[in-house]
């Protein structure tokens, strides 16, 4: 079933996860654990982060040398995983950065084998790899040219001129927004101004990037509805879990952790970080409820303590 199909019919608040892939060569049993950890809350689609190849240097006696490596690998198959085994939803996240048009292509099409009707289209992080073209292929630049890849596909393009008769693809296709806009992004306007090129290329629903102001989601949404983006816009939480997400988090994602809980987490004993972290997630995810969002999205990541704790206090 489709996301926004489930957010269409559903008769409860909807608690979805995004999750990532094991280490090349990692455990799946750690991965499996987690999914079954994440069951009883019932989500109606799990989000699977993709990651293209990035640069990896490596000091050896010949001195530094430098390596092209994808260290998650195996999107396609945790998917297959929770469509089948769990009968949930799975969305992969397709990406523009380290791959071409046409893998891109293909990977949607084995998607479509596997009976996935939901994708994520992201430009994805710089991996500080730089994927050659040959042979004629081209890539994707923008999220907007990635949807607009995969809306094509919904209506019969597709790039191999032998697949020029096949049906169409009937993707359902999400895209990220940004409460605290993109980095990139001279301000939030302009931002949003992109976010709505995105929904007119085909975009059906908007996940937010974390945040942990109520007050800025509620703002953006607004924003965004002023600029015509009608297409429903889920929230994304993220439980602090650790000291060193004081620092981690804004670094890498580029929001802001409000005085209040920042100051709690530095002052308190780290042994009680987790239940801090959990206890702000709370009171935001029930303010989003109370304030009528349908639906609100966790990223989980790799581990479920956070969101068990969490969870174990959220009447739904």
């Amino acid at each position: 079933m489709k996301v926004i199909e489930h957010l269409e019919k559903a008769d409860r608040p909807l608690i979805s996860f995004e999750i990532i892939p094991p280490l090349r060569g990692g455990d799946l049993g750690s991965l499996l654990r987690l999914i079954d950890d994440l069951m009883p809350y019932r989500p109606p689609f799990i989000d699977i982060t993709s990651h293209a190849a990035e640069v990896i240097y490596d000091e050896t006696s010949r001195g530094i040398q430098r390596r092209v490596k994808r260290k998650r690998p195996g999107t396609l198959g945790v998917c297959a995983l929770i469509q089948n085994k769990y009968n949930v939803d799975a969305v992969p996240h397709i990406l523009c950065r380290g791959f071409s048009r046409e893998e891109t292509e293909d990977f949607l099409i084995e998607l479509r084998y596997l009976g996935i009707d939901n994708v994520l289209a992201v430009r994805g992080d710089d991996s500080g790899y730089q994927k050659p073209m040959k042979d004629g292929r081209s890539a994707n630049i923008f999220a907007s040219d990635l949807v607009h890849q995969v809306a094509g596909m919904n209506h019969g393009k597709y790039l191999e001129e032998d697949l020029l008769d096949a049906d169409p693809a009937d993707f359902c296709v999400g895209v990220g927004g940004y409460p605290e806009k993109h980095f990139e992004a001279p301000n939030l306007q302009t931002d949003v101004r992109w976010l709505k090129a995105k929904v007119d290329a085909g975009a059906d629903y908007i996940v937010t990037q974390m945040f942990f102001d109520n007050r800025l989601y509620f703002e953006f949404v607004d924003l965004c509805r002023s600029e015509g983006i009608d297409v429903p816009i889920i929230p994304g939480l993220k439980i602090l879990n650790s000291k060193k997400n004081l620092s981690s988090i804004p670094r890498n994602f580029f929001v802001d952790l409000p005085a209040e809980l920042a100051d709690e987490v530095a002052e308190a004993d780290s042994k009680h970080t987790l239940e801090i972290g959990a206890r702000w997630a709370l009171k935001q995810t029930e303010d989003l409820l109370d304030k009528g969002v349908p639906s609100v999205h966790f990223y989980v990541m790799s581990s479920s303590k956070a969101i068990r704790l969490l969870m174990s206090k959220l009447d739904v």
